[in-house]
């Protein structure tokens, strides 16, 4: 599974690359911008630029998983999925989601790697995906505990909503809003990922059909949320102080903990 993420990235730079008229200054020049872009900040970042419309689609996944809870015929999609599930795949069982799962993200910071450049720096992009994190991963949690609904297996009272597939649509939408510019294909890839996330986790009975579509919405908003935010957390975080020594505070994910970093230029 390793060999064909990878393979898929590959093909898809070169596709990307092919477009592009050959630069020889910018390859000659590919490590200082690589340096700069790993190690400074600007003062600002390209804000989302997307249509208020975009927020609704997400915005009624979420309402129509939360309308699982007290209207009936939604939840009976839930059980009709359940069941055509375990007439058909009765002994399905992988963990490939995992791998999907965090597709777009790699995909993001592979392609910069390789000298496709998306639309903010290192530090930036690495913030915004930070932010998103939080937003994402701080409501799913709370969620989780306020619903108390029991997973399809039976396992435990935290299925909704699906906490894989939100992490999965929140990646996808980082990829869109760092690379949709450069090519349609990338947000393709991406939210392809995502929805295959979903389905497995319902095939695996890890979640019902609703918690899956609640947690693609929240993924979505998250990221968006986070791009219209960030400039202003950005703005007002990084500083130069009186001595001319520029300060920056953003957020950090490590070994399944949230926090926060500070950093000042010597």
């Amino acid at each position: 599974m390793k060999k064909i993420l990878f393979a898929l990235l590959f093909i898809v730079s070169i596709k990307v690359n092919a477009q592009e008229i050959p630069d020889t200054i910018k390859k000659v020049n590919r490590l200082d911008t690589v340096k700069k872009d790993l190690f400074t900040a600007p003062d600002t970042v390209k804000k989302l630029h997307s249509n208020p419309l975009s927020l609704i689609p997400p915005a009624v996944a979420i309402a129509y998983g939360a309308s699982s809870f007290f209207i009936t015929p939604v939840r009976n999609v839930d059980y009709y999925f359940r069941d055509e599930i375990e007439k058909t795949n009765p002994d399905f069982h992988s963990k490939a989601e995992t791998y999907f799962l965090f597709t777009p993200i790699v995909m993001v910071y592979g392609l910069n790697l390789i000298g496709v450049e998306g639309k903010n720096t290192f530090v930036d992009r690495t913030a915004l995906l930070g932010l998103s994190g939080l937003i994402a991963g701080g409501t799913d949690e709370i969620t989780k505990h306020l619903t108390h609904r029991l997973r399809p297996n039976g396992q435990d009272y935290l299925s909704f909503p699906s906490g894989h597939t939100t992490a999965a649509f929140m990646g996808a939408e980082f990829l869109a809003q760092e690379y949709s510019e450069k090519s349609p294909i990338y947000t393709i890839i991406g939210y392809t990922a995502a929805v295959t996330t979903g389905i497995f986790r319902m095939y695996n009975r890890d979640h019902w059909f609703s918690d899956v579509v609640a947690g693609a919405g929240l993924g979505v908003l998250s990221t968006k949320a986070a791009y219209l935010v960030y400039p202003y957390l950005r703005n007002a975080l990084t500083h130069k102080g009186k001595n001319g020594k520029s300060a920056m505070i953003m957020p950090t994910y490590q070994n399944g903990a949230v926090g926060m970093s500070f950093a000042m230029g010597l």
